[in-house]
Formats: structure tokens, sequence, C-alpha cells
């Protein structure tokens, strides 16, 4: 652990220390939803921001063949709920070069890379990780990705314990074909493992394309949690159609989870469901209105319905 610190601020000074040769990108995300939301206790409104963010990207060319890389992304809570409304989202450094990316710090799995765009409600009420394991940003961990190999690349993180107390390592491990924006390839696929990342197993496979206008994702999932041996399989499909400047969206979840416990099994499912529309008002600029529900067999039932506005730069 004291060696990943010790790799990080070294890289984080050598970034710094020449910042005026090196290439800085400044962005962010505001997403923002008034809605109506009923969690089993009777409806109520409320403003919610969505995974709102602002991050800093930066590279400084060592030479030719390498590079130092940085991210510092932050979430913001623009609803103003909490006493805190800023937290971490993917933060870390690393060296590119021809030998592929290499990177210690807070972020995303490949795993949960692996998901690409099919999820076409990321980050709001809709998202996957709501029936799906695997949706996992994690401290600690170093992610290596190969270079590309013709349209594949391997991507591989290694969770740390974190601690000499802690009993948590895990490895998360992903192939992955195309372009998940479906810019440059037709396709985009790709299958995902994690072991022992945070208290599951997961194997994914996951792929998208465009047919007639239309934008298709489907994954299938198996999980399993290792404490109390409960298996899901389940499955998820998605849908765009784009017209003008609007976007019509719809996908739909489903998992049965299974557990047995004393020569009983427990058989459960669980579904959920959104559609929504987008109307684009720019380049960076959208409003957006969507419709959620999720039916649980052992758990209580929600929906929720909302619009909003969002804005990236």
């Amino acid at each position: 652990m004291n060696l990943v610190k010790s790799s990080a601020a070294l890289a984080v000074l050598t970034v710094f220390s020449s910042a005026a040769m090196a290439e800085n990108e400044f962005y962010g995300k505001a997403n923002v939803t008034v809605q109506l939301s009923d969690e089993g206790e009777g409806s109520f409104t409320e403003v919610k921001s969505n995974a709102s963010r602002l991050g800093v990207n930066s590279h400084y060319d060592i030479n030719d063949d390498l590079k130092v890389i940085v991210k510092f992304e932050v979430q913001v809570d623009v609803d103003g709920e909490g006493d805190e409304n800023i937290s971490g989202r993917n933060q870390y450094v690393g060296l590119e070069g021809n030998f592929g990316k290499v990177v210690l710090g807070k972020n995303d799995t490949v795993t949960k890379q692996s998901q690409g765009k099919v999820d076409l409600f990321n980050d709001m009420e809709g998202d996957i990780k709501n029936i799906f394991q695997g949706e996992n940003r994690l401290r600690d961990t170093v992610t290596y990705k190969t270079p590309m190999f013709g349209e594949f690349q391997l991507g591989l993180t290694y969770v740390t314990n974190g601690s000499a107390n802690e009993d948590d390592e895990g490895v998360s491990a992903a192939l992955f074909y195309g372009d998940n924006g479906l810019k440059r390839t037709n396709w985009f696929a790709s299958v995902a493992m994690d072991r022992d990342v945070k208290g599951y197993d997961v194997n994914r496979a996951t792929v998208s394309t465009k047919l007639a206008g239309v934008t298709l994702g489907a994954m299938i999932q198996n999980q399993e949690n290792l404490e109390s041996g409960e298996e899901m399989d389940g499955y998820f499909v998605s849908a765009k159609y784009s017209i003008n400047d609007w976007d019509l969206k719809g996908q739909f979840q489903s998992g049965n989870f299974e557990l047995e416990d004393l020569g009983l099994v427990t058989d459960t499912d669980a579904t959920g469901y959104t559609f929504g529309v987008d109307y684009k008002l720019a380049k960076n600029a959208k409003l957006m209105a969507f419709y959620t529900d999720y039916q649980f067999d052992d758990a209580t039932d929600r929906n929720y319905f909302g619009t909003g506005i969002e804005y990236k730069f």
C-alpha cells in the first residue's frame, strides 16, 4: 500500500512540476431531475442530482513512447442534500505507452467498464446496479489495459487489501472488442468476470450495435454472493431510436435469485424497466423525462417519474 501511495505521489509531482508542458482537460456534467418517487411508504417529490461531476484529465509526454496520465474526478450533489456535497469518483495516476496503460488509485473495475454504453439510464433510477452486481468503483486498485490488438483489448483490475486488518482482495478481468460509442465499429462486445470483488463472483457478457437507425444493447449475467451462496441469473436489453433532436429510449432488466439453505431452495425474481425521452437543446445540453418501475418478490416495489436537464462541458 505504501508503494502504491509513493508511486502515485511521484507521478503527480512529475506532472505538475512541468505543468506548462502538460496537456490538461477540465470537464464536468450537471444532471438534475425533479421527480415523483414511491419507494413503498407513499409517494414524495424530490430534486435529485444524478452523479453530477467535475473532473480534470492531464497527461505529460515523457518521450514519444511514454507519458504520465492523471485523472481527478469528484461528484457534486447539485441538489444540496447532506452536509458534504462533494465525494470522490475516479481518481488515479499512471503511465501509458507501447506496453498499454497502468493506473493506480480509485477507479471503475474493468467489469464495470465492460458494460460500455448499453445502460441508457446509467447513474439514474434505472441504473442496472439496482439488480446486477459488478458496478464497482473501488479504492486501492491497480488497473492494466493492454494495447489494442486490432479491435481487441484485455483489461485487469487488482483490488488490494487496503490494510493488514482487511481480507478483501479481488480481481476483475475483461476482454473488449470494438468501440463502445459505435463510431469506429458497428459492434461493441465484451466478456468480463469478478472474483471475490465486494463479496461477489460475477460473470458478464455484453453486446451492442446499430440496426436500421436503432441502437441496441444486451447483457447476460451470472453472480454469486460468496457469503450466503445466493446465485442469480439475469439478462438486460435496451434500445434507443433518434429522430431529429429527440431520443426515444427504453430498457428492461430481469434477475432470478436462488438460495439453498438446509435443503430448502428459495426462488425469487426481480424485474425493472425504464422508458424515457431526451430532447437536445444544443450539442452539450438536453431536457429529459423518464419513468422507472422495479418489482421485487422479496422487497418493496419502487417506481419513479421525473424530468430534468443535463449540461456537459
